[in-house]
């Protein structure tokens, strides 16, 4: 059967490497705290050209980013609808409102719709960066300058790519990335990290996963307790030295799906804006036709019973969950459109076109079939 994640394949490719370096953690004993951690946030900077301070995941990420800014109850933070609750959940656990605001086709923010979002108590546009590919980052900066605002960006699935020849993780106030196993670049656990190339802001970023500590028993900043293991940074070391090559195998399996299913009528591929100079392809979504959007599930159950998964990103908007829906979600027409065509295929580095031609030939039978 064909996965949808195959993390055995890498794993395999990289197995005495990564045998190697879980031995010589475990023989050092240093499980937090060690010289990896500080070898793979040097590494993360020199990649990205943008400092970095790891953690424990991406939603801890998050959480250190609006603290940074010093996010207070009723600080307004404008976010999509359309990504997963982190987002969402960490400007509520600060007391902030989450201000959600639509997408356009490219399943990112809008920004031509964020303007009117902006009230007088906005402190921060915090876009998601999709399926591995950045919204314009630099207009969505230039907007939030205007009108004297901070930005992040949740870029837990775009970690290496590109917007306006600028890396995901280094144009806004504020960036976030996760490093969940099945991110493209993921540890074998749970990490994050946190990027700014602001002094004070990445003052902050580094003090407070430490309790907000700053030498032994001297507390500055309100904290919390976030810090990558040195097992994780030790693997996520070994896997960027593969990293770049990786990219280039999503993009190539992208390529492969665009032409076996562009021909199809009933099927939308992804576009990819100008802006968009590289995607990572996090997750391969495609846009079902209205027609075939009451018959997703079964399209789906036949796709499964053939041994080809597939997953739905994000069938539910979070404007539409009962502890969301009384929070300001007016003109999200685009994202209630396509929460209910999206459909994730298979996407990892290691599909071989045999098998990218068994999944599109299958779904192009199976749609034929129920049109």
């Amino acid at each position: 059967m064909i996965k949808f994640v195959d993390l055995d394949r890498q794993r395999k490719n990289l197995k005495s490497d990564i045998n190697l370096i879980i031995k010589g953690v475990i023989e050092e004993g240093q499980f937090i705290s060690g010289k990896e951690v500080s070898y793979l946030e040097r590494s993360l900077e020199d990649y990205t050209k943008s400092p970095s301070v790891t953690v424990a995941n991406g939603t801890d990420a998050l959480s250190i980013a609006l603290m940074s800014l010093d996010v207070k109850p009723g600080d307004e933070v404008i976010l999509p609808s359309f990504t997963w609750v982190s987002t969402a959940e960490v400007v509520c656990l600060l007391g902030a409102v989450p201000v959600f605001a639509d997408i356009d086709r490219n399943f990112n923010i809008d920004i031509n719709k964020l303007k009117s979002k902006i009230t007088n108590k906005t402190r921060v546009i915090m876009p998601v960066s999709m399926f591995g590919r950045c919204p314009d980052l630099l207009k969505i900066q230039e907007l939030a300058q205007k009108y004297n605002l901070n930005t992040i960006e949740d870029a837990a699935q775009s970690f290496g790519a590109k917007s306006n020849n600028n890396f995901s993780c280094t144009v806004l106030d504020i960036s976030t990335t996760s490093f969940f196993p099945s991110k493209p670049l993921g540890c074998y656990g749970d990490g994050g990290a946190v990027f700014s190339r602001n002094e004070e802001f990445l003052r902050k970023i580094k003090t407070i996963p430490k309790h907000g500590q700053v030498g032994r028993y001297n507390y500055v900043e309100v904290g919390m307790n976030s810090r990558l293991d040195t097992m994780q940074a030790a693997i996520l070391l070994e896997k960027l030295k593969i990293f770049e090559d990786e990219i280039t195998k999503r993009n190539n399996v992208a390529k492969t799906y665009e032409k076996h299913l562009s021909r199809s009528k009933s099927i939308e591929t992804p576009e990819i804006p100008s802006s968009a100079d590289r995607s990572v392809w996090a997750q391969y979504t495609v846009l079902l036709d209205g027609d075939l959007a009451d018959k997703r599930d079964h399209i789906m159950k036949n796709l499964r019973n053939l041994g080809i998964p597939t997953a739905l990103y994000y069938p539910v908007p979070l404007h539409t969950s009962p502890v969301y829906k009384n929070f300001n979600s007016e003109g999200l027409n685009v994202t209630s459109d396509i929460a209910k065509r999206v459909l994730s295929l298979p996407m990892h580095p290691y599909l071989s076109e045999e098998e990218l031609s068994f999944i599109c030939e299958n779904l192009l039978n199976v749609i034929d079939e129920i049109s």
